[in-house]
């Protein structure tokens, strides 16, 4: 099982608290990081946390972090592909990759911040962002993967586009998603090399994983999307509760379990956990 640390948020306030998380979360031999990609948290969400709109910019954050981290992977869970344009987003991320020695781990989501949208980029009905989403997908890979890029389509443009370096990732970085609506999961199946469940659809997970496993397929892998669960934030530690979340993911088929700590005691209880729980599940 890997090890993956969620629960982190992207708010400037807690920013001691999500870079020191993630270097400890490195020391100790966790192996992947991810952290929330918004500018502006929406109602959905945001208004339920205090200054939803005083937020870090998730990819420098990451950035800065990869000078001060040696092994841990470096992702985003997720990043609203809609909202920034594909080929600057490819560019940053080759860059990164080529920096940390191949550890970063891009998010794939459509986005639903109605608000930050509306601040920074173009709000579009469901169907319209998928649509994007799939195109600014189809940008980022050929950039990644060609030698020059021209491309047409209804929301994007590109004319010789050169990206280089590439990553240093073959055939790119990995590609985590994380939504649960039937489209989304094709493409998760198609692309993706990590499928995200999240706590709150653990009812579905059985379906999700089905549809997954169906595109992933009729796209000729089979056997190369991981499935992730676990927790989205933490109130209190217990060793027992890790153990039978792992279990129940080992249960799933899952391979990568997403564990949160409580903030007010996160290094402690990463380290009980990196003690009495990890070595456990490891090989």
């Amino acid at each position: 099982m890997k090890f993956y640390l969620t629960g982190l948020g992207n708010l400037y306030d807690n920013v001691e608290h999500i870079t020191g998380a993630i270097i400890e979360a490195d020391r100790l031999g966790l192996d992947g990081a991810l952290m929330p990609d918004h500018y502006m948290w929406g109602s959905e969400v945001g208004h339920s946390m205090p200054h939803p709109y005083r937020t870090l910019e998730t990819w420098t954050t990451l950035t800065y972090l990869a000078g001060k981290t040696q092994r841990i992977r470096l992702g985003t869970l997720v990043s609203p592909l809609p909202f920034r344009h594909p080929g600057v987003l490819a560019k940053r991320l080759s860059t990164l990759d080529l920096l940390t020695g191949g550890r970063v781990v891009m998010g794939v989501g459509a986005g639903w911040s109605k608000v930050e949208f509306d601040g920074y980029s173009e709000w579009l009905d469901t169907k319209e962002r998928v649509d994007k989403t799939h195109e600014a997908l189809d940008i980022m890979l050929r950039l990644w993967t060609e030698p020059e890029v021209t491309y047409k389509s209804k929301h994007y443009e590109l004319e010789g586009a050169v990206l280089d370096p590439k990553p240093l990732q073959k055939p790119y970085p990995r590609l985590l998603f994380g939504s649960s609506g039937r489209r989304m999961l094709r493409l998760t199946g198609r692309y993706g090399d990590i499928c995200f469940i999240p706590p709150w659809m653990s009812q579905e997970r059985d379906r999700i994983k089905e549809t997954v496993h169906s595109a992933a397929e009729n796209a000729g892998r089979a056997n190369d999307v991981e499935f992730m669960v676990g927790d989205m934030g933490a109130w209190s530690y217990s060793s027992d509760a890790y153990r039978r979340g792992i279990e129940a993911a080992e249960e799933f088929g899952a391979s990568i379990y997403a564990v949160a700590f409580p903030r007010d005691d996160w290094k402690d209880s990463m380290k009980k956990f990196s003690d009495e729980v990890m070595p456990s599940y490891r090989p």
